[in-house]
């Protein structure tokens, strides 16, 4: 029997207000909604009458054959259903009231915390003022990673502002009085220690100390930033601090993947990084914006900032930056699901790679390596449905890493690989491989690598009867991060 509309529009509510289902809103995967919605009762047919979308159309959805685009599409989506404010904003649609609500139910969007932390700053003292509140909002309230939404004409304008900006001027930190002065052995120290937090994140995940790099820098990196030095030192000290919080940035992403503070960082980090005249570190900034973008659902933005990573290091950047430019690219275009223009990405990827001369590599990219490549196109040809050409290539990059060194890559890997063999068949495979994942995984603090695993268990749904799947819940259940995966909280649970 149907159910009535107002038992429909009490499960969309309730089902809507799970974190899982939120985040599959912020990365516009409106497939993954109804699954969920079907679970609960209700039918495709029903929505299809409640939205105007077509059964077809929402069952291209649910198998991913076809993800949509239009606006117009997830607010006939997200209206006909009556989903709830929180839903709509994390789908990027305003907030409407709908009848069923009252004043006391609807809240309006909550106003982003510290709005000049998403401005591209324009000048060095610009840069390290709106860094270092940054850094004092993170200690003061750990809210502040979840505050608001991931605004996408914040990359764009920051991206347009770095493409066209002259390289700003590292004079002035003479300018402040009383400040330490500052040489460059002050500013190898503050790398060395950096170092260590990056190799702290590789193999234990963002959660570990994103909060231990965050008390750090707001202690050093402004006593630095506000010292008395020469241009050429303050050159260093901008890229250095702008290094520093492009890592703040990925452990802020890592933990918290759809946290708008890591938007944040990422910008101010581009600016700091253009205040150093770092034109290469500043590509791979917005080359990890599109790895952000890519994850919130908004794809085009992805592959629009990865462009612009390559257009502003034309003639510039080395043949490793430039084969990773276009893997970030097709990572946006195999989740549009446009096929041909993400196998040319990859191509031109391959391409670049083979003339790579690593010595060229700036330090805080020598991990780019064939591993990682095979890691990239492991993900996007599971994106575009190409189970057994995926699990090849991500075949490649499992293991790689004896040591441990990038156990988190290699945790990513190895998932890819689980995720390719269940869409190829290959059940009992995928299983005894997402194990392997998950027994490397325990020393893990990543809300990243919980996402993976949701995603497998969604997945796994199509299997779910086998021996195989049983044998597997069994053994899995003992994993924290499995555990966590289950759980419908949100995934910096795991910090």
């Amino acid at each position: 029997m149907a159910l009535a509309i107002s038992e429909v529009r009490g499960i969309v509510e309730r089902a809507c207000a799970r974190q899982d289902v939120l985040e599959a809103c912020a990365r516009r995967d409106l497939g993954a909604v109804i699954t969920v919605l079907n679970a609960h009762g209700i039918t495709q047919g029903q929505i299809s009458a409640m939205t105007g979308i077509s059964h077809g159309r929402l069952s291209e959805w649910v198998t991913r054959k076809r993800r949509p685009q239009a606006s117009s599409t997830f607010e006939s989506f997200a209206d006909g259903l009556g989903m709830p404010t929180g839903a709509r904003q994390a789908l990027g649609l305003a907030a409407v009231m709908h009848p069923a609500d009252t004043p006391t139910v609807l809240r309006p969007r909550e106003p982003v915390p510290l709005d000049g932390g998403l401005e591209y700053p324009g000048t060095p003292a610009e840069a390290a003022d709106s860094v270092s509140l940054l850094w004092q909002a993170d200690l003061n309230d750990q809210a502040v990673l979840e505050r608001g939404l991931v605004t996408p004409a914040a990359w764009s304008e920051a991206s347009l502002r770095w493409l066209i900006a002259p390289a700003a001027s590292s004079a002035g930190g003479g300018e402040a009085p009383g400040g330490v002065r500052v040489g460059i052995g002050d500013v190898q120290r503050f790398r060395d220690t950096v170092e260590m937090f990056r190799q702290l994140d590789d193999r234990f995940g963002g959660g570990h100390a994103r909060d231990s790099l965050i008390r750090y820098l707001h202690g050093d990196a402004v006593r630095l930033l506000r010292g008395r030095y020469a241009d050429s030192v303050g050159s260093a000290l901008l890229s250095a601090v702008a290094e520093a919080t492009l890592l703040a940035a990925w452990m802020t992403y890592d933990s918290t993947p759809r946290s708008p503070q890591a938007q944040r960082y990422f910008i101010q980090a581009l600016g700091l990084a253009q205040a150093g005249g770092d034109r290469l570190l500043g590509a791979g900034i917005l080359d990890a914006m599109s790895h952000q973008a890519t994850y919130t659902g908004r794809f085009r933005e992805a592959a629009n900032l990865a462009q612009a990573a390559r257009s502003g290091t034309s003639g510039i950047a080395t043949a490793t930056l430039t084969a990773h430019f276009h893997t970030m690219e097709a990572r946006a275009l195999a989740r549009l699901g446009e096929a041909k223009s993400c196998d040319l990405a990859l191509s031109a990827a391959v391409t670049e790679y083979e003339r790579r001369r690593p010595e060229a590599d700036p330090a805080w990219f020598q991990y780019f390596d064939e591993a990682e490549l095979s890691a990239e196109f492991g993900h996007c040809l599971r994106d575009l449905s190409r189970a057994r050409d995926a699990a090849e290539h991500a075949g490649r990059s499992v293991g790689v890493s004896a040591d441990g060194q990038f156990a988190r890559s290699d945790f990513f890997a190895t998932m890819v690989l689980a995720d390719s063999y269940l869409a190829a068949g290959e059940v009992e495979q995928a299983c005894s491989t997402a194990l392997v994942a998950l027994g490397a995984g325990e020393q893990i603090r990543s809300g990243r690598c919980v996402n993976y695993l949701r995603e497998f268990r969604e997945h796994l749904v199509a299997a779910e009867g086998t021996a195989a799947v049983r044998d597997f819940g069994e053994q899995a259940v003992q994993s924290r991060l499995w555990r966590i995966a289950a759980r419908s909280v949100d995934a910096s649970a795991v910090a």
